[in-house]
């Protein structure tokens, strides 16, 4: 008898029990906490972002001379500026040539610029190089240029 009239006081009005749960003060609390954590963070993760993305350019830019040697091993020059990266891919028209050399498509670069190709170049036998974010020669950090030849 004394175990239901513990129950019978642990019953709510409305007939269910009575666990106590968050009051909106207390989630109001947890959301502002977790916004300030968010504005500390985010700025930081969102500067690495854009640092990733140059490393990537960086990347494709080696794996772009890479190619670039190998189509130079096989037909004897690199592509002319008019042929350009396409000529990693489709034959220009030498019997030597025996790519594709990149196994898909030619990337763009990080931020959606197709990458640019000089032959022959100012600062090599070729540059290759993208402008960045803002896809305008220079600037800094995000913008800043990537160059084949740093």
């Amino acid at each position: 008898m004394e175990r239901l009239s513990e129950c019978k006081s642990s019953v709510t009005r409305d007939g269910r029990r009575g666990e106590r749960g968050f009051s909106l003060i207390e989630l109001l609390i947890v959301m502002v906490i977790l916004g300030l954590l968010a504005s500390l963070v985010g700025p930081k993760m969102f500067g690495k972002l854009g640092k990733a993305k140059t490393q990537t350019a960086k990347t494709q830019i080696e794996m772009l001379m890479t190619a670039f040697d190998a189509y130079r091993l096989d037909v004897g020059d690199y592509p002319a500026s008019d042929e350009g990266l396409d000529a990693l891919i489709t034959n220009p028209g030498f019997e030597k040539w025996s790519g594709p050399y990149l196994p898909k498509k030619v990337p763009n670069d990080p931020w959606g610029n197709p990458y640019n190709y000089e032959n022959p170049g100012q600062h090599g036998e070729i540059d290759l190089y993208s402008y960045g974010k803002d896809n305008s020669p220079g600037g800094d950090g995000e913008d800043s240029d990537v160059l084949s030849w740093e």
